[in-house]
């Protein structure tokens, strides 16, 4: 997620299958515009782009269509919690948890593009390292690495609890966004989710990052399957018990989802994540990579509680704050998919003229967060009075965790946050 012009697009090794006679007629297309469309304030991105129903083989790693199940009509969005198709091993709805649940590990990938973040690179790996070794405290990290690059990854991801793994290529380090989102079903199984990373929105070379989630579940033997949009992780928040929210302007994209409507997009983001309610923020379109992303404002506590990142008063009023206000209205008047009230807590942001960063575009998120086992991960940014309150904020709201704030200045430079570079793999 870089705020520099984006390299072009390179999808050579996303080609369709050869043989799309046994697909309806529906089918084909949207698997043909899969294959022609793969080749960030300025933040985060990852996306992709696949039909419903179609099922990508995990074993293989490598794309090709393994079978398709019958495209339901979609009438009512989420009129059923139960994604289609799961592979999963044990009986029940396959879920999309918090990220609060217990832990087997955390995914994370090392960025290695100079063509990216040219002199800004070593700053960023060094971030990612800091990053990496601090949750290695909690739970097991794996990394994806370049070959070229898994020894400087191993150099500098120094914690014992830190696996380099150099078999699954990546583009860049946005492991939220271009990783498996995993699903459990409560009764001892678990498989993986693809939401089709396009670079967000064709904005980035991702030829390989649109396989990273498909190679990682097939690196774990998990069933896999690719949802029927093209999404982020980081564009998704779920509660786990039937309630996600999104930004309007990075779901309802015709760079990332050209001719689906609304209706259409919130049955595939039900199916792929076992929900069946889906709350919307209208969100800001054509200022970030990412379109707006939700997980840098607004977050899930629990059944029926949130956070949202609310503006610092001291700094004047424009769209990102305007955006803050929205969401907050939005989400502290909704109802959950239980039917219940959502309580709401507010996390001000800091003074941008207090910070260290200079840059207008850095993301001073503290919103972007990251629960571990017995820990969160998050950002201070050297406002030293709204740091103090974050970490405050953070530790009523998570009793029992240890509140880690770290300088993430140099991944804030380049439009993310903590959040935006971890996937957690939930215990099954």
């Amino acid at each position: 997620m870089n705020d520099q012009t984006e390299p072009g697009n390179d999808s050579s090794d996303l080609s369709a299958p050869s043989d799309l006679s046994a697909l309806s007629a529906d089918e084909r297309i949207l698997v043909q515009a899969r294959a022609q469309a793969l080749g960030r304030r300025n933040f985060l991105v990852a996306a992709g782009l696949t039909t419903v129903g179609v099922v990508w083989a995990a074993s293989s790693g490598t794309g090709q269509v393994a079978r398709a199940a019958t495209p339901r009509a979609v009438t009512d969005p989420c009129t059923s919690p139960t994604p289609t198709p799961t592979g999963g091993t044990g009986a029940g709805t396959f879920v999309v948890p918090l990220d609060s649940v217990p832990h087997t590990r955390t995914w994370m990938a090392w960025p290695d593009s100079k063509a990216i973040y040219s002199g800004q690179l070593a700053g960023l790996q060094a971030n990612i390292a800091l990053i990496a070794n601090t949750i290695a405290r909690y739970e097991p990290v794996f990394i994806l690495a370049n070959s070229a690059s898994a020894a400087a990854a191993r150099k500098a991801c120094t914690a014992s609890g830190v696996t380099v793994i150099s078999t699954i290529p990546v583009d860049d380090c946005w492991m939220r966004d271009s990783g498996p989102v995993f699903r459990a079903n409560g009764a001892g199984g678990l498989d993986t989710v693809g939401l089709n990373f396009n670079g967000w929105g064709n904005h980035q070379t991702h030829a390989n990052d649109a396989l990273v989630a498909s190679r990682v579940a097939a690196y774990l033997g998990l069933p896999f399957t690719a949802a029927g949009l093209v999404s982020e992780g980081g564009a998704i928040e779920a509660d786990g018990v039937g309630t996600l929210m999104a930004t309007k302007s990075s779901i309802i994209d015709p760079k990332r989802n050209p001719g689906m409507t609304q209706a259409q997009l919130e049955a595939a983001m039900c199916a792929a994540y076992g929900a069946s309610k889906v709350i919307w923020f209208t969100g800001i379109s054509g200022q970030d990579i990412t379109n707006d992303h939700v997980d840098a404002t607004s977050r899930f506590l629990g059944t029926g509680t949130g956070l949202v990142q609310t503006p610092n008063p001291a700094d004047p009023a424009d769209i990102w704050s305007n955006d803050e206000n929205q969401q907050y209205g939005v989400l502290s008047t909704a109802t959950t998919a239980l039917g219940g009230a959502i309580s709401v807590t507010k996390l001000q942001a800091p003074d941008y003229n207090k910070i260290r960063a200079t840059s207008v575009d850095f993301v001073d998120s503290y919103a972007n967060y990251y629960v571990c086992n017995g820990a969160v991960i998050s950002a201070q940014f050297g406002d030293k009075t709204a740091d103090a309150n974050a970490k405050a904020v953070l530790t009523r709201l998570f009793p029992g965790r240890t509140i880690e704030q770290l300088n993430i200045d140099n991944l804030g430079n380049q439009g993310g946050g903590i959040h935006c570079v971890t996937q957690p793999q939930p215990v099954p």
